[in-house]
């Protein structure tokens, strides 16, 4: 290991960056001194502009792709290199600004539906009951439930923020069962050969496609789908707005707004939550 791979992982871990983190800003800077065939810190602004413009126009990379690279080149620079002079604009393609394909109440129902394993199902149920990001959902465990006050205890999601989100009754129900079928000791989720883990995010994401190529859902869209599915049902619902920001972990209201413009005819009302899981099963009996 170079001596400067290792003043990046120390300052990524002064600041208690997530190991997915580590791995994206460490890429990055390792794809551009392959580029270059020399240490990042020989380089020249102008050669980094340079490397952005072969990123767009021969790799063909996208606006948020340019936008991870440049993530984890700028923190080498100005956080373990402090170069002032790296702080200017670095062009690349802007971000195209869609509506993801919206899942229905019905489809999400179908694409749970569709998992035949126990366990399976009572995973994308607790995605979608909670609109959790993949990566909480694998790293719950049993103590992370409060059955008596209907709370799940989210720790360390993005940004390092652990909150506790309102978990319905239905889906409470749904976990309790799943526990007596199960037992599971301390990962909700354990990996089946290996119990200590809890399941990858890969091998969840892939029951999700499997699932959803099932029901012969065209929509496009990974297993994040159900967190936007849970956040527009909400409002559909009537839950005010600063109330979802809190259940999905947004820093940022802005990211919250978002849901709002995918919702025309959103109207705040009085709906402390909707219990999403118990409408899956009322609406289509």
């Amino acid at each position: 290991m170079t001596p400067l791979r290792q003043q990046m992982i120390d300052a990524m871990q002064q600041r208690g960056f997530s190991q997915r983190t580590h791995k994206s800003y460490l890429a990055s800077v390792r794809s551009l001194a392959r580029y270059f065939h020399q240490s990042p810190d020989q380089l020249h602004v102008d050669q980094i502009q340079n490397y952005f413009v072969y990123l767009v126009k021969e790799r063909g990379l996208c606006g948020a792709s340019c936008r991870l690279h440049l993530n984890g080149i700028r923190f080498l620079y100005l956080q373990v290199l402090h170069w002032s002079q790296f702080d200017i604009p670095i062009q690349y393609p802007k971000r195209a600004q869609k509506i993801p394909e919206l899942l229905t109440r019905q489809e999400v129902k179908q694409i749970i539906d569709a998992c035949d394993n126990h366990k399976h199902r009572t995973m994308l149920l607790t995605c979608y009951g909670c609109g959790l990001r993949v990566s909480e959902l694998v790293a719950l465990k049993i103590q992370h439930i409060d059955g008596e006050r209907n709370l799940l205890r989210v720790e360390q999601g993005k940004g390092a923020k652990d909150r506790a989100v309102v978990l319905p009754a239905m889906l409470l129900k749904a976990l309790r069962q799943y526990w007596l079928s199960y037992h599971p000791k301390h990962w909700l989720f354990p990996n089946s050969n290996t119990p200590k883990c809890h399941l990858s995010i890969t091998t969840v994401q892939k029951l999700f496609k499997r699932a959803k190529n099932d029901t012969g859902i065209q929509k496009v869209g990974g297993i994040h789908s159900l967190r936007h599915a849970y956040a527009t049902h909400q409002l559909e619902n009537g839950l005010a707005i600063h109330k979802l920001q809190h259940q999905l972990g947004h820093t940022n209201l802005q990211s919250t707004l978002r849901y709002v413009h995918w919702v025309p005819d959103y109207l705040q009302g009085n709906v402390i939550f909707s219990d999403l899981v118990d409408q899956l099963e009322v609406g289509h009996e």
